[in-house]
């Protein structure tokens, strides 16, 4: 009708505004629309003029960045939770959700649940629990993006903690179904799979063979607790790996003859080069040597916590069973000890901690950091469509990070707030973002 006033309607929405958004290797002063009703980020341009639609709420973040949710492929557990633990009724699946719920609380939105070298029993009945996750309920917390199994196809000669005694070696794909179980590596052609990634030595066996078999199934190969020459590690890659799990850590060392695993990293364009797994603890390697390693490939890095189910606990003595092997770990600060031994037993470091290492040792940006714990990972797993990314369509899962200087002057992020699937999940205690205002300005 002539004269009628046009009155977009409201959905759903939440416009934040004056925030800083990583996009690609830059922070970009911009607005980000995300929906609670679909739970992805949603085009401003196609809410407002194809749908006449406005934000329910707008929410100044005075300057704050927004980043994906940040994305760690390597968790062996957290707060007391190991996932290589036998599961015994309902406890198991419970255990999991008290992870996901407090995991969140870190920045960390999806995760690769790790289970470590044990007998095919435990993996036949864990790995069902850490199937992906589809449900996309905000208040379930971070997210399981299919389970990483590290071992037991591993070489013994670079096992770190891992038990020799559970290793084995593969000369056929049913040696691999047998050890995790048929059901549990879903069908050629498809992506069905419990499994998301498998850590192997691929010299060992028949296993160069058997990596097409299980990129066909959707699986990620990841070289890792290997004793490969370069040779070996490039055939690897030509095979069908695509990932080096915890560069440096339990492999063959660098040397100037032959620079095993490490090498692959400058492999000659026509063949892709691997990404790789940086545990910046401080512990595990030098801050020079992940310097070195980012150089090498700055798109591959992907920082990984490793960290076994003691992050978040105190100090102490803690019971550790590894195959057969009943042990304990040294917790002292950051630092994780099989007691007895010199042997690093993982690390207990947040993400959001070792993105701040990194900054401080590296000399890289804000951006180019979060990307190593979101739009990378995301592209390794291949689910850079819905994770990983502040594009319009994918998952609204959003971290908020104040920026401050350390006393080195590198930027350091604060986590002020995280959102899953359009709702916010998470707010640090005493964190002063203003009450959203709806979309005319004035106080919801």
């Amino acid at each position: 009708m002539p004269g009628q006033l046009y009155a977009p309607k409201l959905s759903g929405i939440v416009k934040f505004t004056n925030c800083r958004l990583v996009r690609n290797d830059e922070l970009v002063f911009e607005d980000l629309w995300v929906s609670s009703e679909t739970g992805t980020i949603v085009s401003s341009q196609a809410a407002f003029f194809d749908d006449q639609t406005l934000p329910d709420e707008v929410i100044d973040l005075e300057g704050r960045i927004v980043s994906p949710g940040l994305i760690d492929v390597q968790l062996n557990g957290a707060f007391g939770f190991n996932f290589s633990t036998a599961p015994e009724g309902l406890s198991y699946a419970k255990s999991i959700a008290e992870v996901n719920r407090k995991l969140v609380q870190t920045g960390v939105t999806s995760y690769a649940p790790t289970l470590t070298s044990q007998k095919p029993a435990l993996y036949q009945k864990a790995l069902p629990f850490l199937r992906p996750n589809s449900s996309r309920v905000s208040d379930h917390g971070a997210e399981s993006l299919g389970a990483h199994v590290e071992g037991p196809f591993l070489n013994p000669r670079k096992n770190g903690i891992h038990d020799v005694n559970v290793l084995l070696e593969a000369n056929s794909f049913a040696d691999i179904e047998a050890c995790y179980g048929k059901e549990n590596l879903g069908e050629s052609g498809s992506e069905t799979s419990a499994i998301k990634k498998i850590t192997l030595a691929p010299e060992l066996g028949n296993m160069l063979a058997l990596i097409p078999k299980l990129r066909e199934r959707g699986i990620i190969v990841s070289i890792g607790h290997s004793d490969s020459t370069y040779e070996e590690a490039s055939s690897a890659v030509s095979a069908g790996a695509t990932m080096i799990t915890h560069l440096f850590n339990a492999m063959r060392p660098l040397h100037h003859r032959n620079p095993g695993i490490f090498g692959v990293l400058g492999i000659a364009e026509k063949s892709p080069r691997p990404y790789f797994g940086i545990i910046a603890d401080g512990i595990h390697l030098h801050p020079t040597v992940i310097k070195i390693a980012y150089n090498a490939h700055p798109e591959g890095c992907i920082l990984v916590t490793d960290a076994m189910h003691l992050v978040g606990l105190p100090d102490g003595a803690y019971p550790w069973e590894n195959g057969d092997v009943k042990s304990r770990i040294i917790k002292t600060g950051p630092t994780l000890r099989l007691e007895g031994t010199d042997k690093i037993a993982g690390s207990s470091i947040t993400l959001v901690e070792c993105v701040n290492n990194f900054l401080e040792w590296s000399g890289v940006s804000v951006p180019q950091a979060l990307k190593s714990v979101t739009s990378t990972p995301a592209a390794m797993l291949g689910i850079e469509g819905t994770k990983g990314s502040l594009a319009s369509g994918a998952d609204a899962d959003l971290a908020i990070f104040s920026e401050i200087k350390g006393d080195s002057g590198a930027s350091q992020l604060v986590i002020d707030e995280v959102w899953k699937y359009g709702k916010r999940v998470f707010r640090r205690e005493g964190v002063d973002i203003p009450e959203p205002t709806s979309p005319l300005g004035s106080a919801t």
